[in-house]
């Protein structure tokens, strides 16, 4: 028995180095080698690719995309003046875009790189907002990808009052049920722009540009709840 738990600890300790090495190489350098190496300057966003039934998700998506990018030190062009050029020149829809030769967005706008999002779920679950949306960047000189990453993140709308016992209870599904109707989808949009490019390597624009490579990333495949 004594040899079984041993055993059982060694493979316990094992796997926790294995983890634990497994986390140490996911550095944001080790995840977007492609974004140290071409080190783009200036972005340009284009609308997202639309595949759920919300037909606002599209809009309420695109005007916040470029906040988080500006944050991380990156020049990003104007979304309302790219917006009325791509609609007068009737690239509008990033779909044509998205899977082919964007070099001529580097000969029209002057930009390094060109960020692309596909929304795959954006709707009300219970007393929440559940999202699901992909994030490319690819350069506007090479077509290679640069950056990718999938957030599937729950807003969760839920009022905890504190009050406790069944009234408190009622109160607080009465107040969730009034948020979840009132809240914009926006806060949603904002959460995951924000939480997507929280690992997004430092532009040019930013303190931490050229020093950010071994600072540990999250996986690009994501899954979070937040309020």
């Amino acid at each position: 028995m004594r040899k079984i738990y041993l055993y059982i600890i060694v493979v316990f300790a094992c796997a926790v180095m294995s983890s634990c090495a497994i986390s140490s190489n996911n550095t944001r350098f080790s995840l977007y080698p492609k974004m140290y190496e071409e080190n783009p300057v200036s972005i340009l966003v284009m609308p997202p690719v639309n595949n759920t039934t919300n037909v606002e998700a599209k809009d309420l998506l695109y005007t916040s995309i470029s906040h988080p990018l500006v944050e991380a030190g990156y020049y990003v062009v104007s979304p309302h003046i790219a917006l009325e050029f791509l609609k007068a020149e009737s690239a509008y829809d990033a779909e044509l875009f998205i899977n082919g030769d964007i070099s001529i967005f580097n000969k029209v706008f002057g930009v390094d790189a060109v960020v692309f999002s596909v929304v795959d779920k954006w709707v009300k679950l219970g007393l929440g907002i559940e999202t699901k949306i992909t994030y490319i960047i690819k350069s506007a000189k090479t077509n290679e990808i640069l950056f990718e990453r999938t957030c599937d993140l729950f807003l969760d709308l839920q009022v905890n009052s504190g009050s406790g016992g069944a009234l408190g209870a009622l109160v607080d599904l009465a107040a969730s049920a009034i948020m979840t109707a009132s809240t914009d989808h926006i806060v949603a949009a904002r959460k995951c722009n924000k939480y997507i490019f929280t690992d997004i390597p430092r532009g040019k624009y930013n303190p931490q540009h050229g020093l950010d490579n071994e600072l540990k990333a999250a996986e690009r495949n994501s899954k979070i709840t937040v309020k």
